[in-house]
């Protein structure tokens, strides 16, 4: 039991710059709290106090605002950084060495009693602050859920997964380090936060406006050539607008007012 605190007690000062001293943890860490509290509570859950194991859950709840059914099985040096919020379901699995931020439903969306409805976070996952992660199914070791994502589908192993419904952003298979990371941490970065994480639909899009913006441009400069050669574009009739993005169709109606002319 003692060994497991002090465990809880060094991740934290690992994971949180802020936390100065294991006193401080002790005392000020409701996080820290929510989970010495919920072992209470699951022992007397795993072997038949089912009422007092809520009753525990209830009070910590209160204590922490950090809700975790006496059900859901934690692994060691979990961190659940300040935690108000934080909702986890009966069947949840955490795994060792996992970092929940605050506002984090790990939930469920079956009403199926005795099914496995809430998600399983394997070893090392990041949740970011506001993330719902919602289902029975598996994020893999060492994922990132970025803040406010929704996920309803398993994460691979590696993956990092932003937006609503959320979608794997990276390669499994990829090994990012960030630049506010040592090193030797480079495994944990804060909020789950990883560069070059851009949703690519988000991408194409701010790519699809650059190429509008540029091609508007070029334009504006072939009109301003052209009024200096004493071509004036508002005097051709019979022309879109969009004829004159295309050079070849411009060339054409040039040609035409020429011999007009």
């Amino acid at each position: 039991m003692f060994s497991r605190i002090r465990e809880d007690i060094a991740a934290i000062r690992e994971r949180d710059p802020a936390a100065r001293s294991a006193w401080e943890v002790v005392t000020c860490y409701p996080g820290f709290h929510a989970v010495v509290l919920h072992r209470i509570a699951h022992a007397s859950w795993v072997s038949g106090g089912r009422w007092f194991g809520r009753f525990v859950s209830q009070f910590a709840r209160f204590l922490t605002g950090i809700e975790i059914h006496p059900g859901a099985t934690l692994g060691r040096r979990v961190f659940i950084d300040h935690g108000m919020g934080v909702v986890i379901g009966e069947t949840a699995v955490i795994g060792d060495e996992c970092t929940i931020y605050q506002g984090v439903t790990l939930g469920g969306t079956s009403l199926e009693r005795g099914a496995k409805r809430h998600p399983t976070l394997e070893r090392g996952v990041i949740v970011g602050a506001g993330a719902k992660v919602l289902g029975g199914f598996t994020v893999g070791a060492d994922a990132k859920i970025g803040s406010n994502a929704v996920v309803v589908k398993p994460v691979p192993a590696g993956g990092t997964a932003v937006g609503n419904p959320a979608r794997v952003v990276m390669p499994a298979t990829a090994k990012p380090v960030e630049k506010d990371c040592t090193p030797e941490r480079s495994a944990f970065c804060a909020y789950g936060i990883t560069p070059n994480a851009d949703d690519p639909v988000s991408l194409a899009i701010h790519g699809l406006i650059d190429h509008a913006s540029t091609q508007t441009h070029r334009v504006d400069e072939i009109v301003a050539a052209l009024d200096k050669l004493g071509t004036r574009i508002d005097a051709i009739s019979g022309v879109d607008n969009a004829a004159f993005i295309d050079l070849k169709r411009l060339s054409d109606v040039m040609k035409g007012e020429a011999a007009r002319r």
